[in-house]
């Protein structure tokens, strides 16, 4: 049965596409575009049951499309979507005219679940449900269910189906220069790791000296998750769409490597950053000893050692990329990153992101500045920072976030049903 007309405006071909099958396959006879003109020209001409508009486009503001849209067609259902949800925005959008807004990234039942709801506010609500949305906003709750965090299953859904694919279609450029953004990013969180902590030991114990490098140290991975970036030990995360098939591993591993490369970059101009200036004099250079003896330090660590602690790092940073997921607010997201984080810098675990900056941040010192080693049974030098370092503690980390988090919720929330065996059956 026919349910209406409907047009999509988005300038992501992936959504554009993904929402046409959805609609087309729910009865919907869907057009899209991905110019913010061309979607306000269709309105003008056409009448549309239900219109999905993206809140950022180039060169538009989607809630004045909206405002436009409400105007020439007041008996279309409006829904925004956006990947930027906050309540601000949310009451904005039910002011100019929408029914209903949906944060990305959205899984399936979620937009379908926005849509009905919408279209079934359309014929009982006589103008656009402003009233009840800003008594949501009075009583201090968010709109249901849109703005709700996502349960763990969700995420799974949301990792493979959206997160994923989106990574391995967005173009080269885009992935280069969010690359090395993340890169400089993590290097801003390892230099103000050391510049709070490098000479906190002697007056607070060592570890609560950790928990402060840690704590400050999130810092950059809220950079990455928050304002955007391409994270090496994020996308190992990536694996999960290879397990669901939505995408190659051939793709997720020229990903993974173009990613590493450009991280590498980015840290590497932090720590040229770092150098050139002369912040490492601080403390009467104390801040540039603390550096070049954090990087000795990780140079000396035999090859297992490296390793595990590679593992145990990216286990918890991908969980705080999936729990950052699960919150639709950005306050929500501080504190899904903050924690684990923390964590795995206190504990002293292994971050190959990380260690492209402080490895090249102390052989920068030690070669240029004449900053002393504390021992000399290694070299610090561009050999041993691979070979005694980063090569074991990023195979660590593929395994800590690959198999322990992205192939452990795949197996339970995403296996077909038919290969996996019921928990609550007997024998």
């Amino acid at each position: 049965m026919a349910e209406g007309k409907m047009l999509i405006i988005d300038d992501e071909d992936i959504i554009l596409e993904s929402c046409r099958k959805l609609f087309c396959s729910e009865g919907y006879s869907v057009v899209t575009t991905n110019n913010p003109g061309e979607g306000l020209t269709l309105v003008k001409d056409v009448f549309f049951d239900v219109i999905l508009c993206d809140w950022k486009m180039p060169g538009f503001d989607g809630m004045d499309i909206v405002e436009e849209i409400d105007k020439h067609s007041p008996d279309s259902a409006i829904i925004m979507i956006s990947g930027y949800p906050t309540t601000s925005r949310a009451t904005e959008a039910m002011k100019r005219g929408a029914m209903d807004y949906i944060a990305k990234p959205f899984t399936p039942e979620e937009i379908i679940a926005a849509v009905k709801q919408a279209t079934r506010r359309k014929v009982t609500v006589e103008k656009k449900a402003i009233g009840r949305f800003e008594k949501i906003i009075k009583n201090m709750s968010f709109p249901q269910p849109n703005l709700d965090d996502k349960v763990p299953q969700t995420i799974a859904q949301t990792l493979a189906q959206t997160v994923g694919v989106k990574k391995t279609t967005s173009s080269w450029f885009s992935v280069v220069i969010l690359g090395i953004l993340a890169g400089a990013y993590i290097g801003f969180g390892g230099l103000l790791s050391m510049t709070v902590s490098f000479d906190l030991a002697k007056y607070t114990g060592i570890g609560f000296s950790r928990f402060m490098a840690g704590s400050v140290f999130s810092v950059g991975l809220m950079l990455v998750v928050i304002a955007g970036a391409e994270l090496f030990t994020g996308n190992n995360l990536m694996l999960t769409s290879t397990l669901t098939k939505d995408i190659t591993i051939g793709k997720m591993l020229s990903r993974w490597l173009v990613v590493y490369i450009t991280n590498f970059i980015g840290s590497i101009f932090l720590a040229f950053i770092f150098f050139f200036s002369g912040l490492w004099k601080m403390g009467n250079s104390a801040l540039g000893q603390t550096a070049v003896n954090i990087a000795y330090n990780k140079v000396a660590l035999n090859f297992g050692e490296a390793l595990v602690r590679g593992i145990g790092c990216n286990w918890l940073v991908c969980l705080a990329v999936w729990m950052a997921m699960a919150s639709r607010q950005t306050i929500g997201k501080i504190f899904a990153i903050f924690f684990p984080i923390m964590a795995f810098v206190a504990i002293g675990f292994e971050h190959s992101v990380a260690n492209m900056f402080f490895i090249p941040s102390g052989i920068f010192l030690h070669d240029w500045a004449q900053i002393p080693l504390p021992a000399r049974e290694i070299p610090l030098d561009w050999v041993t920072i691979f070979t005694k370092n980063l090569i074991p503690v990023t195979i660590g980390n593929i395994i800590g976030g690959s198999f322990f988090v992205a192939m452990s919720y795949w197996s339970v929330y995403l296996v077909p049903s038919g290969k996996k065996k019921d928990p609550h059956s007997s024998g």
